[in-house]
């Protein structure tokens, strides 16, 4: 059955591949957008609004039946007041806010895999506080946790190509942050999921009602270190392998102290993560779902 969707972050990564997959669906789309608003056929309708002020919101949303909200940021920018506080639990409550005041009756929310309230990054730890204000103020929600999103046009995919080319530095290898003096005792592992299978899994869980009320971890079938996850992209975007270092994560974090923070690629967060196993089990989402996300071997080989 088509709805009247309303997506925050739909000119984003995930946003877009989310506002194509509602389109192909038949369903209408509001957008509220930052910058370019998201490809469209005229069913979709850029809203002008504020994230952070639910009154701009309410009318757009009104009529709607779905909110979905996708904003996050991974990377901060104090100086233009873009924290993870900001971003995450402000924007948030702001829009849960105003889907209740305009009486939309089903919420979907974007969070991540980790997210719990004693993670030692604050990235975690603030989308967990996203969590509580959507379990206890939002209409009958659904929310997702996804592990690393790849895909053409994002940003991780993005820096991969261009580690693969060497084209950024390091150039000369593609790194990661490993554990010891010198890194080579190994980093946490994933299980990346491709954008279209997490656009996927939002707009199923609108057509199924066994899905409100529940939270799911979401990736790809099959766990990565780091290095298996270089080489595999390496080798899909140049046809080649290429050299695999690590980078010792103490290292990296002493660079955030002495380093300001708009001259490093990375930021104290993203070190700490990476450490992390940022793994999941499936079981849940695929009985619900009835499907399983491919593994990223799989995804590239298709």
């Amino acid at each position: 059955m088509p709805h009247t969707l309303f997506i925050t972050g739909a000119s984003g990564f995930v946003g877009r591949t989310i506002v194509e997959h509602a389109l192909s669906l038949g369903h209408e789309v509001n957008a509220l957008v930052h910058r370019a608003p998201p490809p469209s056929d005229g069913r979709v309708r850029s809203v002008e609004g504020d994230l952070f002020d639910a009154a701009t919101m309410i009318d757009p949303m009104r009529g709607c039946d779905v909110v979905i909200h996708l904003v996050g940021i991974i990377r901060e920018r104090r100086s233009a007041g873009i924290t993870f506080e900001r971003i995450h639990v402000d924007g948030t409550r702001s829009v849960v806010g105003a889907a209740s005041a305009a009486g939309v009756t089903r919420f979907i929310h974007m969070s991540a895999l980790g997210a719990r309230p004693d993670a030692p990054a604050r990235y975690h730890r603030t989308k967990f506080e996203a969590e509580q204000i959507v379990r206890q103020s939002a209409p009958r929600w659904t929310i997702f946790r996804p592990s690393l999103i790849y895909g053409p046009g994002g940003e991780f995919w993005e820096m991969e190509a261009a580690w693969a080319r060497g084209t950024v530095a390091p150039f000369l290898f593609m790194p990661y942050f490993g554990r010891g003096l010198f890194g080579h005792r190994g980093g946490g592992r994933l299980q990346p999921i491709h954008v279209q299978d997490v656009a996927r899994a939002f707009l199923d869980a609108i057509a199924l009602p066994r899905t409100i009320g529940k939270t799911y971890d979401l990736g790809g079938a099959e766990a990565l270190t780091w290095p298996q996850l270089h080489r595999l992209c390496a080798q899909a975007l140049v046809g080649r392998q290429r050299w695999v270092m690590p980078i010792p994560a103490w290292k990296a974090k002493l660079l955030t102290y002495l380093i300001p923070a708009a001259l490093l690629p990375f930021n104290r967060d993203q070190v700490t993560m990476s450490l992390e196993d940022n793994t999941c089990d499936l079981e849940a989402f695929t009985a619900d779902f009835g499907w399983t996300p491919l593994g990223m071997r799989a995804k590239l080989r298709g």
